[in-house]
Parts: C-alpha cells; sequence; structure tokens
C-alpha cells in the first residue's frame, strides 16, 4: 500500500475521494508525523487507550505486516499515551506506523526508531488514569468525528491523515494518479509560460457564468479536463 501511495499526496486523494463521492475521512487539523516527510499507508488497526499500554499489546497480538496501529485516546492534551517502548514492539510486530488522536513522548527515542508516528505533539506525562475498556476496544477508534475500523485504509503524510474504506481503496489512488498526472502537466505549463487562466479557458469560463450564474468553476473544469479543486 505504502508503494502505491508512493506518486501521490493525501490532497490529491481527498480530491478522488470527493470526485468518486468516497466519504471524505480527514483527522482533526493539527495531527503531524514526528520527523516532517515521514509517510505511512496500510490498513487500519484500531485501539481504544483507557490509561494503560496492555490493550496495545493486545492489539500487536492480531497485527499483520503493514497495518497502522490507529489510536483513539479521545484527542486528550493532558497526558501523552505512547511512547518508545510502545512504538519499538509496534515495529516488532511488524506494525508500519502509528497514529494517535492525541500525543506521544520520548521524541528523541521516537525519531531514532524511524517508525512514522502522527498525533498532535510531544508532551512528558503519561496516563495518571486507568478506566474500564469498552467492548470495542480493539474494534474500532474514534478518531475526531470519525469512526475508524480494520476495513479501512490509512494515509498519512506532510499534510495529514486520512482514512479511506478497504474495498474503495484501489479506486481511490488510481484517480488520484489521474489527477496527478494532470496537475503535473499544468504545474509544468505554467512554468513554461502558459497561465493556468490560459489552460482552464477562464475567459470562456466567465462568459459562459455570466450567461448562466448556476455554472461553476467545477463543471467548466470537468468540461476543459483541468484540474485544481473538487
Amino acid at each position: 500500500m505504502l508503494e502505491a501511495f508512493a506518486d501521490v499526496t493525501t490532497p490529491l486523494l481527498a480530491d478522488a475521494c470527493v470526485r468518486l463521492g468516497v466519504p471524505l475521512r480527514a483527522a482533526p487539523p493539527g495531527i503531524a508525523a514526528v520527523v516532517r516527510g515521514r509517510r505511512v499507508a496500510g490498513r487500519a488497526l484500531p485501539v481504544r487507550h483507557y490509561g494503560s499500554v496492555d490493550v496495545f499489546l493486545e492489539a500487536f497480538g492480531a497485527a499483520r505486516p503493514g497495518d497502522v496501529l490507529v489510536i483513539d485516546n479521545r484527542g486528550r492534551t493532558d497526558e501523552a499515551c505512547i511512547g518508545d517502548l510502545a512504538v519499538l514492539e509496534a515495529r516488532a510486530a511488524g506494525v508500519a506506523g502509528v497514529v494517535v488522536w492525541g500525543l506521544y513522548r520520548d521524541t528523541p527515542e521516537l525519531v531514532e526508531i524511524g517508525l512514522p508516528v502522527f498525533g498532535y505533539g510531544s508532551y512528558p506525562p503519561g496516563p495518571a488514569r486507568v478506566l474500564p475498556r469498552e467492548p470495542e476496544a480493539l474494534v474500532s477508534a474514534r478518531f475526531g468525528e470519525h469512526t475508524v475500523t480494520g476495513d479501512d485504509v490509512v494515509f498519512g503524510d506532510d499534510d495529514g491523515v486520512l482514512f479511506v474504506p478497504g474495498d474503495r481503496a484501489g479506486e481511490v489512488l488510481a484517480t488520484a494518479e489521474r489527477i496527478a498526472r494532470t496537475e503535473r502537466d499544468q504545474a509544468a505549463r505554467i512554468r513554461a509560460g502558459e497561465t493556468l487562466r490560459r489552460q482552464t479557458a477562464f475567459d470562456d469560463y466567465l462568459a459562459r457564468r455570466a450567461a448562466d450564474p448556476s455554472y461553476t468553476f467545477r463543471q467548466h473544469l470537468r468540461r476543459v479536463g483541468g484540474a485544481i479543486e473538487e
């Protein structure tokens, strides 16, 4: 999955979801990699955190190579719920990365380990509470306003994290690649002196919109074959 993700980005995947009518599920703004430039893609391994790492260790027992651990810590900013030992164990279990709705710690060690870890940021204190587990602890993870399950695929890069239904991931990736080719071509033409306005026949769009106020730029882009927004 990471190889298929190599030539596209999360913005392109988001545009592909919109184009295909796939529900757009993005992690809240601010979720970012510990080390910029790190990317992750793989099947979601969801887990809900209640104050103890035992739930992570249990999840690792069901991990498949390339899975991405998706941690629901309810976006808490009063504790870091994962650190170096849990991330080392994740790597040993074949997990490809960690995405946490919350905070992490042991940042220098995480950088050294090299496994992609995404979260809101670092915070020294760990959990000082243990709550009762829910039946869904290893079945689904809440992430912002979204629910993530093992049927989803996780994509993360410098722009953030997206969750895509696994049965649509191939289609979304293929569409994102087509959008990427169009945008790369448009960018090359701009650099060569052909403005985006000329490429998209923008004057023609303005004339059509004047005649028909319901005519949108998105409709126009579909007609001329451009790509800049969905």
